[in-house]
């Protein structure tokens, strides 16, 4: 018995890996969309390949069509597209092989290193696997096998790690500063919004350095040994990178403080920790059609907030380990700080738990060893809660399948939602028998699969028709105009789009298929 009970960990890893396996096999031959930010990140890599320059992105200037705009697009880090390009290169997939190649290594590689840093910190290795299992039944380790997210499972891939690096590091000299230097690089790589994890992180290795030899000189000493190569790695990301351009927290609104500013950031642990945000398609940003009405919502959001506080307090209580507590408290402040003061400023910051989810790993051992102090029908209510959190997941995981392998594949091997593939099919032929010619989708994601010709992208319109009209309107004339819209907008929407180009005027309308629209552009107004 105790011999089974010493491998039962093994076990279960290899289970989980087993599983993750099956997905990646599955995704390699189903693979997934594409979120926007990401596919803003493929256009660069797609102006690159033309002669762009390093992070450029080039497309018609909505000042004149017939010229390009070209910007160094400071809002995603590079890695979101880089990471799959790395492995179109060397394995010569297509794109969306070389993703499916990417999140499966990066799921993998994200559950070593929270696995191998929960061992670190404290818990067993029993608890550590069995918090991996919990990770991988959450809907946010589902996502990117159907829609790509870029920088959300690269950074999954690289957030176990550094914490693991923090904790390991116990004396100031070269491992420590290169280890500074080029988490800061690498995090950064991945995804932008690393750096206040970053700030965290350095925060608790600098304690951990400092706290065994007391004395005021001493925790300045071993600050500077932490400071010093943090703020050369993070003013070469300044000045060759974000100072370039804007990015979300480039700018504000003004102040303003509603029920949501901390008490989103505070409810992190349930939101993320449990799939709670997801589950319910976006508490305060939907996805899709709320579930509940803002008024609603706002007080289950307070309830959560309470809740996780709550949790936080009794995981500390009962999770002997020092370090642990330190590591889970810090992470808590510092992103309740960033980000209650960013939505008070009213940056260009989503209210999503999905910027929270290192908090909602974080709490996953600790809350394990709660769980297992409960009594038994407590436990039992447990065991409930995280077989429904896997099984929408897991469902969630499946129609995703189904629905990626129906939808519209061009060259690039990514799942096409915004279009069929009659449609895509007439577009990539035009593309390629003509030259010189400008079209038009409604999404990020279309115009990717072009090779010789330039596009704009709209975003759609919703039911309100509600639009920013400068964001849409584009003022002169590059000769034949094609645009491609769903046969839905016909009406409003399609007369608000025809609106967008004042250049153009006397469109020649050619059915794609039953559902997507063609309007040509050849007359200047």
């Amino acid at each position: 018995m105790t011999v089974q009970k010493n491998h039962r960990h093994k076990l279960i890893l290899a289970g989980t890996g087993f599983v993750v396996l099956l997905m990646g096999i599955t995704l390699f031959f189903i693979p997934p969309a594409i979120f926007t930010d990401p596919s803003q990140g493929f256009q660069v890599l797609q102006s690159m390949q033309l002669g762009g320059g390093f992070n450029n992105l080039v497309s018609p200037d909505q000042g004149d069509i017939s010229k390009n705009y070209t910007q160094f697009l400071t809002w995603w880090s590079p890695g979101q597209y880089l990471a799959p390009f790395f492995f179109k290169i060397i394995t010569g997939l297509n794109m969306g092989r070389s993703i499916a190649l990417t999140v499966t290594i990066a799921e993998f590689c994200g559950l070593a290193g929270f696995y191998c840093f929960f061992k670190k910190i404290g818990f067993t290795p029993f608890i550590a696997a069995i918090s991996l299992v919990f990770i991988l039944c959450q809907e946010a380790f589902m996502i990117p096998n159907v829609f790509y997210n870029g920088g959300e499972i690269l950074l999954f891939s690289f957030e176990g790690w550094f914490l693991y690096g923090c904790i390991s590091l116990k004396k100031p000299g070269l491992k420590l500063i290169l280890f500074v230097l080029l988490s800061g690089f690498a995090g950064f790589f991945f995804k932008s919004s690393f750096l206040w994890m970053y700030a965290a992180g350095l925060c608790c290795l600098w304690i951990e350095l400092s706290v065994r030899k007391p004395g005021f000189a001493n925790w300045v000493k071993k600050a500077l040994w932490v400071g010093i190569p943090a703020v050369v790695s993070l003013a070469v990301i300044y000045i060759f990178y974000i100072s370039k351009g804007e990015s979300p927290v480039t700018g504000s609104n003004g102040l303003k403080l509603t029920a949501e500013t901390f008490s989103f950031p505070l409810a992190s642990p349930i939101l993320s920790g449990f799939s709670v945000d997801d589950l319910l398609n976006g508490l305060i940003n939907h996805i899709g059609k709320p579930l509940f009405s803002a008024e609603w919502a706002v007080i289950i959001l307070i309830f959560t907030a309470l809740l996780s506080m709550v949790l936080i307090f009794n995981i500390i209580r009962y999770v002997p380990d020092n370090n642990y507590r330190l590591f889970l408290v810090v992470f808590y402040i510092v992103s309740v700080l960033f980000f209650g003061i960013s939505y008070l400023r009213q940056l260009d910051i989503s209210m999503e738990s999905r910027h929270f989810r290192i908090i909602g790993l974080l709490i996953v051992p600790g809350l394990m060893v709660c769980v297992a102090r409960f009594k038994p029908v407590f436990r039992f209510l447990f065991v409930l809660v995280f077989a429904g959190i896997a099984a929408h997941s897991f469902s969630y995981l499946i129609n995703g399948y189904k629905v990626n392998s129906t939808y519209a594949k061009g060259p690039t091997g990514i799942a096409q939602p915004n279009i069929d593939q009659a449609s895509l099919n007439e577009v990539l032929k035009l593309d390629g028998e003509k030259r010189n010619i400008t079209f038009v989708f409604i999404g990020d994601d279309i115009g990717l699969e072009l090779k010789h010709n330039r596009f704009v992208t709209l975003q759609p319109i919703g039911d309100d028709l509600k639009i920013k009209a400068d964001d849409y309107r584009y003022d002169g004339f590059a000769g034949p105009l094609y645009i491609v819209l769903p046969e839905s907008y016909s009406g409003p929407k399609e007369q608000m789009i025809m609106q967008s180009f004042p250049g153009y005027a006397g469109f020649n309308v050619l059915m794609l298929s039953k559902n997507f629209v063609l309007y040509k552009g050849l007359r200047k107004r």
